[in-house]
């Protein structure tokens, strides 16, 4: 088995989950059958810096039930992040394996880091870092001035002009 490394840094968790499912399913390789359990190891990292696009870190709601009566939780995507970094994305991805009884062996070979350090037995098998599946946008900080000034003018104010 190899082992996969995605940087979640400002990606959407879906987007995520769907290339680490197919990786720990093996769907990736030519040899994949449904019945046979050819998944590779998946590394994660970056998960505290994970984007919901919209409004979803208010509107998104995670359920869940002790089984006792009363117990029905619901808690908002910004609650669970703050409160365990990596759920978001452990819940997103767990979602998107198939629901036998393969997903929990899937599931182990999950590895989902909240910053950037990873251990070094982990690292050492490291086979491909995957490409991110959306483009990170650049800061305006991160410009340099010829950048700012090459960008072309919607307007350009007269001379007279003066801000207020």
């Amino acid at each position: 088995r190899s082992s996969d490394l995605i940087d979640g840094k400002m990606q959407p968790p879906g987007k995520i989950a769907v290339m680490s499912a197919i990786r720990l399913q093996g769907k990736h390789k030519p040899i994949y059958h449904a019945t046979s359990d050819c998944g590779d190891h998946v590394v994660v990292i970056n998960t505290r810096h994970i984007a919901f696009s919209g409004n979803k870190w208010e509107q998104k709601v995670y359920s869940s039930h002790s089984g006792y009566p009363g117990g029905f939780r619901q808690v908002t995507a910004a609650e669970l992040h703050r409160k365990d970094p990596i759920a978001i994305v452990r819940l997103a991805i767990y979602g998107m394996l198939p629901k036998n009884l393969h997903r929990r062996t899937m599931m182990q070979r999950l590895h989902l880091f909240p910053e950037d350090t990873v251990p070094e037995d982990i690292l050492k098998n490291l086979v491909e870092e995957l490409p991110q599946p959306r483009k990170v946008p650049k800061r305006l900080d991160e410009y340099t001035q010829e950048e700012i000034d090459a960008f072309p003018r919607v307007w350009t104010p007269p001379e007279d002009f003066r801000m207020q």
